[in-house]
């Protein structure tokens, strides 16, 4: 299935006519009707309490231009080619998970909101060399929804909606693969969560990866991901857990965890701030993490 015609006639404009289309949203989101600005402001004071005002202002201001960038990155990909965006895009150690899934082990990757994930799961397609399923949260307008399919599995992957992909797993056990999913958004509609310190906060994280690595014991790797230029990324694989490894309840998501925040870290700009990822608060009574 095609793009619609408008997102095709879009993404054939120059890159520089888009980068100068994301610079301008950009700025007008900084200075002239701010988005979210004081939830993002009150979310990086707390996170870096040691950074100047002004510094956590060049976060924000970085943010909002890295985000409109995403999108035009986006609406790019509904025709990049793949040589385009092998370019754009590199793995620096993606022999090991071709080694994994060589070997007949389906492998399952983890990965957070940093940089361009839309376009991470369009590299992982591309280089992984096997098949890729892949989680998803299907939208509520089913237009939007198909679009993003569409745009998705343009290079292969399969669509798994995120609340059926433990059964799916489960059903397919015997095919070596690679398995991804985003894992740090808020788990709202999760019974299981797992408590930690994240930015300076109690966080609540949500549990599927570890539910999953808990059910099949399949090898876990993170999968980093970091912007070195404008319309440039790289990506590198770090263990999470090995295969057939008994890891203690919540260890995996700690682990986890932990590499997400060391990512946000080194790259503040690029993990989406405007997102209210606290609005959950730990009861008293809940003592995990």
């Amino acid at each position: 299935m095609r793009p619609a015609w408008w997102v095709r006639a879009l993404a054939s404009l120059p890159w520089w006519l888009l980068y100068g289309f994301a610079a301008l949203v950009a700025w007008l989101a900084h200075r002239v009707v701010p988005y979210q600005r004081q939830f993002i402001r009150d979310s990086l004071e707390v996170a870096f309490p040691d950074s100047s005002v002004d510094e956590r202002e060049d976060i924000r201001r970085r943010y909002y231009l890295g985000f409109a960038q995403m999108f035009i990155e986006l609406v790019k990909a509904a025709t990049l080619p793949a040589a385009e965006l092998r370019r754009r895009v590199t793995i620096r150690n993606v022999e090991l998970v071709r080694a994994a899934v060589a070997s007949g082990t389906p492998i399952l990757l983890v990965a957070a909101h940093q940089c361009n994930w839309e376009w991470m799961l369009l590299a992982l397609s591309l280089e992984l060399e096997c098949p890729l399923d892949a989680a998803y949260k299907p939208l509520v307008d089913p237009w939007a929804d198909r679009e993003m399919l569409t745009l998705r599995s343009r290079f292969g992957a399969r669509l798994v909606p995120a609340q059926t992909l433990l059964g799916d797993i489960i059903q397919r056990r015997g095919l070596p693969r690679a398995i991804c999913m985003v894992a740090d958004q808020e788990p709202f509609t999760s019974e299981k969560k797992h408590w930690t310190r994240f930015l300076n906060r109690d966080t609540a994280f949500y549990m599927g990866p570890e539910e999953i690595n808990r059910a099949t014991r399949y090898p876990t790797v993170f999968v980093a991901m970091r912007r070195v230029a404008r319309g440039r990324y790289e990506m590198e694989f770090e263990p999470l857990s090995a295969a057939r490894e008994r890891l203690a309840p919540g260890e995996l998501t700690e682990r986890y965890a932990r590499l997400v925040e060391r990512q946000i870290r080194a790259a503040p700009p690029d993990w989406p701030w405007s997102h209210r990822r606290w609005r959950l608060k730990r009861s008293l009574y809940d003592a995990s993490g």
